[in-house]
């Protein structure tokens, strides 16, 4: 009788994995069934310029508005918000070009990260480059959360050297972020006096916190900033001039900070240290406006936290605490609310499914011993 539950018990477990297998297949493939709806069609107004080649948009079209974001697996609902909020309000959305730079080992290949962004941005101008971990995995130090050891996070010190060399200016922008206003304004800002790059600058915040004792006690290190008055930035929004870039060598200049925090323990959080060494004090300053940031909350408790006084033209969830995390935990901060009209998640039908077959599978297993 044991050998017939067996027999069932085997017939059973072939159908589900071919049903599994099956839907698997359908669930990818399928343009329904995708996990994010279709953005709207966003066109350009008749003041906005028009490209030689309206077929095939070339990323070395001087027209165009270069915006680079990460994109991978764990922040993909936050970048399709990102992106998506951009585009909403851009004054000529269809010279938007988005380079997304993609982890190379991560769960979700560049293939299928490109069919989500093509399904949900039909008309959008896109390149997703492949970054390459062991570039920085040997330089990346322990920080204060976990999260923030993501070799991805690092890719912005490589844009120099990822994105093609005719892209001579772009504008950084983190994923846990939304646009509120024309990112033409932004893409305008002046970086003068031969500076590499521009951002919002915080000069009132305590700048010696985001160093160690040993940093500051050595009279070597601290000197970088002896001629200089530095002020903390943000990394998660920069307009970068990529020709400065590449001739000041920044992403070696970078690294170096990098390979010495190996050495010696300067700073506490992952990638945003080496860049206030290398850019601090010399930071074309960007109006307040253009990063609300920390409304994620601290990198502990994530808790919930207020807009900074002024007009706001960006919003961005720094910090442990995610939008889309709390809205789904039914605990959201009463700015994730902000987020949420960005938000075009909807779902996916293969975790339903594969959580339906485990389930089955557990109630069998005593058959299969």
């Amino acid at each position: 009788m044991r050998s017939v539950f067996y027999v069932a018990a085997v017939l059973l477990l072939h159908f589900l994995l071919t049903a599994m297998f099956c839907v698997g297949i359908r669930t990818i493939g399928g343009r329904d069934e995708s996990r994010f709806s279709e953005a709207p069609e966003y066109r350009n107004g008749v003041e906005c310029p028009v490209s030689v080649n309206k077929e095939v948009v070339s990323s070395c079209d001087p027209d165009l508005v270069h915006v680079a974001m990460t994109l991978d697996s764990e922040y993909l609902r936050g970048s399709v918000a990102a992106v998506h909020s951009v585009l909403r309000h851009a004054s000529c959305p269809e010279n938007v070009f988005i380079h997304f730079i993609a982890a190379e080992f991560d769960p979700a290949s560049p293939r299928v990260l490109s069919k989500v962004v093509r399904s949900t941005f039909p008309s959008l101008n896109f390149k997703i480059y492949i970054f390459r971990e062991d570039t920085v995995l040997n330089l990346i130090s322990s920080s204060i959360r976990q999260a923030l050891e993501n070799p991805l996070n690092y890719a912005r010190n490589y844009l120099g050297d990822i994105l093609d060399l005719c892209v001579d200016r772009v504008i950084y922008l983190d994923s846990d972020l939304v646009v509120v206003d024309d990112i033409h304004k932004l893409w305008n800002t002046n970086l003068t006096n031969s500076r590499v790059i521009g951002a919002p600058e915080y000069c009132h915040a305590n700048f010696t916190k985001y160093f160690t004792e040993e940093f500051w006690s050595d009279p070597v290190s601290s000197r970088v900033f002896h001629s200089r008055k530095p002020c903390y930035f943000n990394t998660g929004v920069m307009v970068m001039d990529l020709v400065r870039w590449r001739e000041g060598n920044y992403r070696k200049r970078i690294e170096n900070w990098m390979e010495i925090q190996r050495k010696r323990r300067i700073y506490e959080l992952g990638s945003l240290p080496p860049f206030l060494l290398v850019f601090a004090g010399n930071v074309e300053a960007i109006d307040h406006r253009w990063n609300q940031h920390g409304l994620g909350g601290d990198n502990v408790r994530g808790s919930c936290r207020s807009l900074h006084t002024g007009p706001v033209s960006l919003l961005h969830w720094s910090g442990k605490g995610k939008p889309w995390v709390r809205l789904d935990a039914g605990n959201p901060c009463p700015l994730d609310h902000l987020w949420k009209p960005y938000d075009l998640y909807k779902g996916s039908l293969i975790r339903d499914h594969s959580s339906f077959t485990s389930s089955i599978f557990l109630g069998f297993s005593s058959y299969l011993l």
